[in-house]
């Protein structure tokens, strides 16, 4: 699965007119992260505060056009302004996408930003090859959550406890997290579960999410 290039993310996830990708290169990683603290000051606390440290741009995240590493990260600019940073990582053996962190600044969250580009992900996806795509979205954000629902994902559950995030200053917790997914690979190509093997309280759940999914016959 080799990530797409600026000129193809453009094409396969659109944004308003006036805004443009923008690739990341290493000489732009202090302003990211400067610019991350600023919007979103939560991030500085729990799994994405790796935003924040130049080794993990230098050793994970795709930078230039070197495209082989497993987390992608693209600016979103407006002019010459950057007022967006989005990022997924690629888990190459299960073909499978995880929408790792989008971030607007805040004068420019009244255009949509999140939902133009989370709209083009299924063909971000499927233009890779992967089969699955997944985000996790804190109880704290609505706007986030509906989003992702916005952009055809499918709420799969919760996570008690898996992160944590400062919820006032100095007050760090452990967050519920939303589990969204969205299902790229073909029916045919997904095994169904027997309902024999499933617990009384694991086969009502599954009822209840993919009853609508059920194979007909």
């Amino acid at each position: 699965m080799r990530w797409p290039s600026i000129q193809a993310l453009s094409m396969l996830a659109p944004l308003p007119a006036g805004y443009r990708y923008g690739r990341l290169d290493r000489e732009h990683v202090p302003a990211v992260i400067a610019a991350l603290q600023a919007w979103y000051p939560q991030i500085a606390v729990g799994g994405s505060s790796c935003y924040l440290r130049e080794d993990f741009y230098r050793e994970r995240v795709t930078l230039g056009d070197d495209l082989d590493k497993d987390v992608h990260a693209t600016r979103i600019l407006f002019g010459d302004e950057m007022v967006g940073f989005w990022s997924f990582e690629r888990e190459e053996d299960s073909l499978a996408i995880y929408g790792r962190l989008i971030v607007v600044a805040p004068a420019h969250r009244g255009a949509r930003l999140s939902v133009h580009a989370l709209s083009g992900t299924e063909s971000i996806g499927r233009a890779m090859g992967a089969a699955f795509m997944y985000a996790l979205v804190t109880l704290k954000d609505p706007y986030g959550q509906r989003s992702l629902e916005r952009a055809g994902y499918r709420l799969v559950g919760f996570f008690p406890g898996r992160d944590r995030e400062e919820v006032a200053p100095g007050v760090v917790k452990r967050m519920y997290q939303a589990v969204y997914a969205k299902l790229l690979a073909p029916a045919e190509h997904v095994h169904w579960p027997d309902s024999r093997n499933l617990s009384p309280r694991a086969r009502a759940l599954f009822e209840l999410l993919f009853s609508d999914a059920m194979p007909k016959g």
